[in-house]
Formats: structure tokens, sequence, C-alpha cells
């Protein structure tokens, strides 16, 4: 399968590049490496038997039988969750490692919320043996103390951001300051399709083997295409991995869950899709959530992958277009989904992904008419039965 790319500075009003002086160079230097190596056919063919032998890729469209007599449709379940470290966040590091090892850098920083992206660095870090640093807010390293081990057994160096919310948003500030003072032998492996130019574009282009995929098993199995495709909505990786290859086709409609957390009335939540307006963070224009004076509000997420006041540009363009429908999901619902899908088709997905589970027990309807919708399973829940049986008040030792 061809891997496609596209080459957008913006995304309308969106994207672009909000940086100091001292990233622009560098921000170019890899604008330029990543617009030569993807139309190089070695660079193409390296990533797909990487993809194939290291990730464990394809990764199964299941249908997801018991839950479709449940709800009087068709669902189909993209299985990222088996892809090698458990999480869709592998495809974008394979991606990038071997593009920041064509341009010969030897060190490698990332940011990470959940643990699933800094997991997915440090170990195509120890598969191309290159050193890694990954920052995660202090918040983060200790709901997520399971992948923060599984980290530093891989070989990298996990640093605790003690600074603003201790989550997300300060972990990708401390991965950028880093990223200038070092520029010259360090790449900032970023996670999400967020940030300045290219990273919205690159990200999702690594990404979109999800959707590519999905395309195709789904005409395999079903014949068509489906009349609606389902993710998790954070920075929004995995959705736009998924929906990318889906965009020209306008019968595909397109659905995003944000987090709501505590509630969209208590400002407790990380869904600025739902609530928010234009902003910039961390070098791009996006949807952002802020308070009265204009300043970035802490987001709240049981979902540590979620928790990011900010969206990726692309998806903003999607949503004001009216291309992409979303809502919000509160953490109750996120829990009763986790269990949900777990006892109904012996598959325990990632809290993030199980917003769109806890969606099904509250709003069924929301999907309007789509008869069958594949839905993005973008990770499994190992690294969060602890936290749900904290959640509960249970205690497992």
């Amino acid at each position: 399968m061809e891997i496609s790319f596209h080459k957008e500075r913006h995304f309308g009003k969106f994207g672009g590049q909000f940086v100091p002086e001292t990233l622009v160079a560098p921000l170019e230097e890899l604008a330029d490496a990543y617009n030569h190596f993807i139309k190089d056919s070695q660079f193409q063919q390296d990533l797909r038997k990487i993809f194939k032998e290291y990730g464990g890729r394809p990764t199964p469209l299941t249908y997801a039988g018991q839950l479709s007599e449940e709800l009087g449709r068709k669902i189909f379940l993209k299985r990222e969750d088996l892809n090698h470290t458990g999480a869709h966040k592998l495809n974008n590091a394979i991606g990038q490692i071997l593009l920041a090892d064509r341009m010969g850098k030897e060190r490698i920083i990332a940011e990470t919320g959940a643990g699933q992206h800094g997991v997915a660095v440090a170990t195509v870090c120890a598969y191309f043996n290159k050193d890694c640093v990954v920052y995660m807010g202090e918040k983060d390293t200790e709901r997520q103390a399971l992948n923060v081990y599984r980290m530093e057994l891989l070989g990298a160096r996990v640093e605790p951001v003690k600074s603003g919310g201790k989550t997300l948003k300060d972990a990708t500030n401390e991965a950028i300051r880093d990223w200038v003072t070092n520029v010259e032998d360090t790449h900032y492996l970023l996670g999400s399709v967020v940030g300045p130019y290219p990273y919205p574009d690159m990200v999702r282009d690594f990404q979109a083997v999800i959707g590519n995929e999905a395309k195709e098993q789904f005409a395999q199995q079903h014949g068509g295409k489906p009349d609606g495709l389902l993710a998790c909505i954070g920075g929004g990786s995995n959705a736009m991995g998924l929906f990318a290859p889906f965009l020209e086709d306008k019968e595909v409609r397109l659905f995003g869950v944000e987090a709501a957390g505590s509630g969209l009335d208590t400002g407790h939540h990380s869904a600025p899709l739902v609530t928010a307006g234009p902003g910039v963070l961390h070098g791009s224009k996006s949807f952002l959530m802020c308070d009265e004076d204009g300043q970035v509000m802490t987001p709240h997420s049981i979902a540590a992958g979620l928790d990011y006041p900010g969206v990726g540009p692309q998806l903003a363009q999607l949503k004001e277009q009216g291309r992409l429908k979303v809502t919000a999901v509160p953490d109750e619902l996120v829990i009763r989904g986790f269990k949900h899908l777990s006892k109904l088709e012996g598959i325990i997905p990632a809290l993030e992904p199980a917003h769109l589970f806890g969606l099904f027990l509250d709003r069924p309807e929301w999907l309007e008419e789509c008869e069958t919708v594949i839905i993005n399973l973008s990770g499994r829940g190992d690294k969060d039965v602890i936290e749900v049986a904290e959640y509960e008040n249970r205690e497992l030792f």
C-alpha cells in the first residue's frame, strides 16, 4: 500500500507557524527533510517494512457483533489496541524516527500524557539505538506509573514536569524548551497533529495507515464504504489517522468525541472543539480553551491522553466547515463505557476510546441514521485498570 502525503502550512485560518525565531530554521529543516524523504521510494519501502515486521500491521477490523445487536447498527472496531505497544501512537513514532535517522539526529525528545506516545517513542529509540528523553506531567506520571516504568525499561529517561497543571500541555512546553536549546543533534518527536507546520501534516500522514487499512478492510468484509467514522479527540492524531483517507468521500460522515471531564459547565474538561474558539498554543492556531482573561485553561479528563486544552488545526477546520460533528462525554460515562465494552466484546479499551462507548450508553441516536460505523479503538486498557479501580474505590493490592 502506497503511503500518501500532503503539504499544507495552513488549514483555512488554522495551523501555521507561531514560534520563536530560534525554531524557524529547525522547523524549515524538518519540513524540507519531510517533503524530500516522503517522495523517496526507499523511505516508503522501509516505512512499510517496519510497520509490518516490527509494528505488527495491518491491525484487524473487527465486527463487534454484540455491540451491533445492542445498537441496531453494524459496528466495526479498528483494532489499534493490537498494534505493538498497545496503541496507535507507534505509527507516527516509526515514521518520525525513520525521518530523524535520515536527518542524522541521534537524540530524540518527546512529550507524553497517557504515556502511550512516550512508550512508543522509547520503543523506536531502542530499536534505532537513539538517546531518548520523555517529558511527562508529574500528575500523569502518578496516574500512569506503569507506562513510566515501561519507558524506563526501554531505556528512556522520563522527566516529570512540575509546572502548571502538571499534565500534557506542561510536558509539551518543556519539550519545546529542550528543543530550542539542542536543535543541532535533537529531533522533537511530537506525538499529535498539533504544533507548528510540518507536524500536523506529518503526524496525520504517518497515522493515515489506520484509515487506509480500514477503508480496504471494510470494502473486503462488507462492501462499499461505511456510513460513519467515530474517534475520540484530544490532540487528534488517532482521529485524523482514521479520517484522512475518507475526507474526499463526502458521503462518509465524521464524528468525534472530546472529554467532558467533570462536566462542561464546571470548566474542568478537555473539550475545545465543543466549548472554545480560536487561539494559539504550541506554535499553531486552532481551537483553544481560554478563560475570560485569555489565559490557557488547565484541562481535565480521566483519560490522560485527552487531557489537552487545544486540538489539531485540521480538526478545527473540519469542525468549522461542518464536515465533523463533535460532542463530549463526562468521566462517569467513560468508566461505564470502559466496563461495558469489556463485558460485551471481551475487549478492554483504553480510557481514551472508552469515551466512544460511554456515548453509546447515553446517546446512541447521536450517530444519526448511520447503519455502518467504523470506530477507532485507539488503544488497549491495561494501563488504565488500576486508575479505574481507584475511581471506584477498589483496592487491587
